[in-house]
């Protein structure tokens, strides 16, 4: 519902965006727009007010802050050939309450804590002048349901970074300078009843794609009371967390009966235009729309095509180009990323990441579309490769020409892309790839940023039950996951789409990349086949190899760490750089253990402190007691231990 946005354009947006205030930004704004704030006490004035609460949704997709606090210092990824942000990665020194910038692209220590509560403060706007200036009816109901869920959906986000933070329900009009920090239990208590009330009010039948849905709400609602009953806050959360995980499982169960996973996993990833097929799947909850309309995008268009690439322009036959994007090379894959999968029976690996491009710059004997890069994601026991050398001889199955460029990630049985020399060498995930764009050049892409999935309520409901020790249940919810993921009868196991293919080559002399196939063969060293594969997990006792390897990394034994290790391993496989990997081990205590095991960068500096943001200094300075600033003392009381 890309119209959703064309009051981005008006005066409307400044006032609901930038003009508000914000527990982290006092600053006083002028209102430049034509219209006063009188106008949102108006029913035309409250539709708009709604309808641009939704441009908050769009921040996550923006720029770099959006992996920046999710993907970096994880197990997945790492810092690539672009540093701008490594401080979110390693944990060293320079990452602190005030961060200094490396360069612009630096992620600031306020930048996600001064957004989210711009998006609350709209979101008590709008709540306030629902309810008091709106008629009676479902569309009232619809206008508060919307608010209610943006008000907890940006309180969740802040309580996941920095545990307990500033509760504000009504919105500010004036500078506000005093603000003391509530405890997390206090904030979930928000957050559970404004998704409550979002799940109330709005309509039981599924909208319009983009919109908010009880089945949002009701999914968001699971993952609150998954979150209030975590590891994270096992300090105070006895009393509740039965309860949590019972009210969890059965809103959990509730979207499961309502929606359908995609048939086949590559269909999310699958873009080819803007409100394509993948923008309208089902199993899609929650997205932050994009489209190509300029006029729309305002300051937060879709950045994140850019970010999870390797280098490639430099390559022998190949140039830049809109299909393979512009590879800014900020997250390098990790090895876990890669070994954590079964790729000879798991079709999401190669679903999921680039493993092949297409000569697009050709001299001599290449041409056009020939096989140009190549990345073998083969195991440590391979014995094919002695040496670097090995590599300059693989050629391409079909045409037998001698690849120009090879990857392996085991040389000699060594690991070796995971060597410093190929900090911008690596398969590169390509959910987020935009061939759509108009030029190589543009940074802005179009394709809709997915907030919450299916497959995610699934798997949200296979960890409660893991927490109620229901493992046979837990179970059923992970195999019909897998099940999915599972090469079926006839598929082709070597080929390949991502979203560069929105890019369609007007001749075949123009530039294009995108090559369709994958090196599923070469990695494997396997005959063809086409015959079906299971991924069914009978017991949490006897896991497949590669669970049971990063199990006895982590040391775990009992049946309740075995099986919270495998929902954590099958959340990367079927959720990988979908930014949920920070929050997810930070809430159930396992970040530490798995970013030392995983993360080289990460490893040297992470400490449990590091499960919470520090507060911004910026929020410190500014917020007063009784009137004045407070004293050094009271601000380090205010911010999270260890900072």
């Amino acid at each position: 519902m890309k119209d959703r946005f064309s009051l981005i354009k008006t005066g409307a947006m400044a006032v609901i965006l930038w003009s508000v205030t914000a527990c982290g930004d006092f600053l006083e704004e002028e209102l430049t727009t034509q219209r006063s704030s009188d106008y949102f006490e108006t029913e035309a004035g409250i539709r708009d007010l709604a309808v641009g609460i939704y441009y908050n949704l769009r921040f996550h997709f923006a720029s770099e802050w959006g992996f920046a606090t999710t993907n970096y210092g994880t197990d997945e990824f790492r810092t690539g050939g672009d540093a701008s942000n490594h401080m979110w990665n390693s944990y060293d020194g320079s990452f602190s309450s005030l961060i200094t910038a490396v360069n612009v692209n630096t992620v600031m220590a306020n930048t996600l804590w001064d957004n989210m509560y711009m998006g609350i403060n709209s979101a008590n706007l709008l709540i306030r002048n629902a309810a008091e200036f709106f008629p009676a009816g479902a569309e009232k109901n619809t206008l508060l349901g919307e608010a209610h869920f943006l008000r907890a959906f940006n309180y969740q986000k802040l309580v996941r970074q920095y545990g307990g933070v500033p509760l504000k329900l009504v919105s500010g009009t004036a500078i506000e300078r005093e603000f003391a920090r509530n405890s997390v239990q206090q904030v979930m208590e928000q957050v559970i009843a404004d998704f409550s009330e979002a799940y109330n009010l709005l309509p039981a039948a599924a909208s319009a794609t983009g919109k908010i849905t009880k089945d949002a709400a009701a999914h968001f609602l699971s993952k609150a009371y998954l979150f209030r009953a975590s590891e994270i806050n096992d300090s105070w959360n006895s009393s509740t967390k039965a309860d949590d995980l019972q009210k969890a499982l059965l809103l959990a169960e509730e979207v499961i009966g309502r929606r359908q996973l995609a048939a086949d996993f590559a269909d999310l990833w699958n873009y080819t235009r803007v409100d394509g097929a993948n923008e309208q799947l089902d199993e899609v909850i929650l997205a932050a729309q994009f489209t190509s309309d300029k006029s729309t995008r305002g300051s937060f268009g879709n950045q994140q095509h850019l970010f999870f690439l390797s280098q490639y322009l430099n390559l022998p036959q190949m140039t830049r180009d809109i299909a393979g994007g512009r590879e800014y090379q900020r997250l390098r894959t990790n090895y876990y990323a890669y070994e954590v999968f079964d790729r000879v029976n798991d079709s999401r690996f190669w679903k999921s990441f680039k493993t092949k491009y297409a000569v697009n710059n050709p001299s001599g004997i290449y041409r056009h579309g020939d096989l140009g890069v190549m990345y073998i994601i083969n195991h440590a026991d391979d014995t094919r490769f002695a040496s670097a050398a090995g590599l300059t001889g693989v050629t391409d199955r079909k045409t037998g020409k001698a690849i120009p460029t090879v990857f392996a990630t085991y040389v000699g049985g060594r690991p070796y892309l995971d060597a410093d020399a190929f900090e911008n060498r690596f398969a590169p995930l390509s959910k987020y790839l935009d061939g759509s764009r108009e030029a190589i050049p543009d940074v802005i892409g179009n394709r809709d940023g997915i907030l919450a999935r299916l497959a995610d309520t699934y798997l949200t409901a296979a960890e409660i039950c893991i927490r109620q020790h229901h493992y046979a249940r837990a179970l059923a919810f992970i195999n019909a996951v897998r099940d999915r993921a599972a090469y079926k009868s006839g598929e082709d196991r070597a080929a390949y789409t991502d979203g560069g293919a929105a890019f369609q080559a007007a001749t075949s002399t123009t530039a294009n990349s995108f090559y369709k196939g994958n090196s599923y063969y070469e990695s494997n060293d396997i005959p063809e086949t086409t015959a079906a594969t299971s991924l069914t997990v009978a017991s949490f006792s006897s896991l497949p190899p590669e669970d049971e390897a990063i199990i006895k990394k982590l040391g775990y034994t009992g049946e309740y760490d075995r099986a919270l290790c495998f929902l954590l391993n099958e959340r990367s496989r079927e959720l990988m750089g979908e930014f949920y990997r920070w929050e997810d081990l930070s809430r159930t205590g396992t970040l530490v253990v798995r970013a030392r095991a995983f993360n080289v960068l990460a490893a040297p500096n992470i400490q449990e402190k590091h499960s919470l943001r520090p507060i911004p200094q910026s929020h410190l300075d500014v917020i007063q007691k009784d009137g004045r600033a407070l004293t050094a003392a009271e601000k380090q009381a205010e911010q999270n231990p260890g900072y």
